[in-house]
């Protein structure tokens, strides 16, 4: 059509493009709350192109418009200088996003910028903080307590064995030999809750396949019949710096805990465990942002973890089995954490993930 001019792209100053490195989606809006940019984050979760979302009204893009439109006009006059409130982001063919809305204003009058906290990530990110007080509770509690039971045990043990010498009748003996034996186990528990701060840091460059290699050989040893276990590797993924037989160690407890939670599937012949690796980029965990971060990936297709214990199963003597010790989490993330890294877990009936995440150089 003559007479009509198109619209020119948008241009974007240098100052905005440092909103693409960040997570949150993030728009900058100008006074008729039209966007003047937004950012990759936020193309992603509406699921239109950059160009669709610049220029139109960014109220339009929320269930309830109005609380968006009375913040922008808040900021304008200068009412405040961040809102925040909660709100639903509409998306292309998907439901819409929960968001945790921060209104704010700029250095440049004129514009306002408006974050979006997925209030998933949120409720992700208070995970991990618990999960990460948990550990260090864990860690003080599991110290503290085995060497106060430590010092009883060699008594008793001693005190027994004197006892046995002093008995006229061998028959009881096996009375002492109950408490030898039974202090020898618990000897041997302490020790377990004790290793991962006895033993020091023997810092190498990590292969991580090579890691899983070595666990799938273990665990298929121990399995030969009726589990599969499948590789799904990015081999991109770069050497890192770490304790490569404390990774081994923390790999072989999460993979033999999903096989022995797959003992009837193994009966049946349809048991399988995945071992996936990517790299995930741009991911905050452990209250630190990381630009890149091994993700690995231990996928069964058992039961689930049962709901009783789901919140607890890196408590240290929890345990979903029968005669389990309930350690091997408990190891499993002291071991990964000693890399500044997290375990995760997400479990339904017929799929559970345990997800690791280790920082990457």
């Amino acid at each position: 059509m003559s007479g009509v001019k198109k619209k020119p792209a948008p241009t974007h100053p240098s100052r905005y493009l440092a909103f693409d490195l960040l997570a949150t989606l993030v728009a900058v809006v100008r006074p008729d709350a039209t966007v003047l940019f937004a950012n990759a984050a936020l193309e992603d979760a509406i699921g239109v192109s950059r160009r669709s979302i610049e220029a139109a009204p960014f109220p339009d893009f929320f269930l309830e418009p109005e609380p968006l439109r009375h913040a922008l006009e808040g900021a304008q006059a200068n009412a405040f200088a961040a809102l925040r409130y909660d709100a639903q982001l509409k998306r292309v063919h998907r439901e819409p996003l929960p968001v945790h809305v921060i209104v704010a204003q700029t250095e440049r009058p004129g514009e306002v910028v408006v974050e979006l906290l997925p209030l998933e990530a949120q409720a992700r990110q208070d995970r991990e903080e618990r999960l990460i007080d948990q550990a260090q509770a864990n860690k003080e509690l599991i110290r503290n307590l085995a060497h106060e039971i430590k010092n009883p045990l060699g008594g008793i043990r001693g005190a027994a064995q004197l006892l046995e010498l002093e008995l006229p009748s061998r028959e009881l003996h096996e009375y002492t030999q109950v408490i030898i034996h039974e202090a020898d186990r618990l000897q041997a528990l302490v020790d377990r809750l004790l290793a991962p701060h006895r033993r020091a840091h023997v810092v190498g460059d990590v292969n991580i396949h090579e890691v899983c290699e070595r666990v799938r050989t273990l665990i298929l040893a121990e399995f030969p019949r009726g589990l599969t276990l499948q590789r799904d590797y990015d081999i991109s993924i770069p050497e890192f710096r770490g304790d490569r037989e404390q990774l081994i160690q923390a790999l072989l407890n999460i993979v033999h805990n999903a096989a022995q939670a797959l003992h009837e599937r193994i009966a049946a012949g349809d048991a399988r465990i995945v071992l996936r690796t990517r790299v995930a980029r741009q991911v905050t965990f452990g209250k630190q942002r990381y630009r890149l971060a091994l993700e690995l990936h231990v996928i069964d297709n058992g039961p689930g973890v049962p709901d009783s214990i789901k919140d607890r199963i890196f408590f240290p003597l929890v345990s979903g089995r029968e005669g389990g010790s309930g350690l091997g989490l408990t190891l499993a993330q002291t071991f990964v954490q000693q890399h500044h890294g997290l375990i995760e877990c997400d479990s339904e009936p017929g799929r559970t993930d345990f997800k690791i995440l280790i920082p990457l150089p």
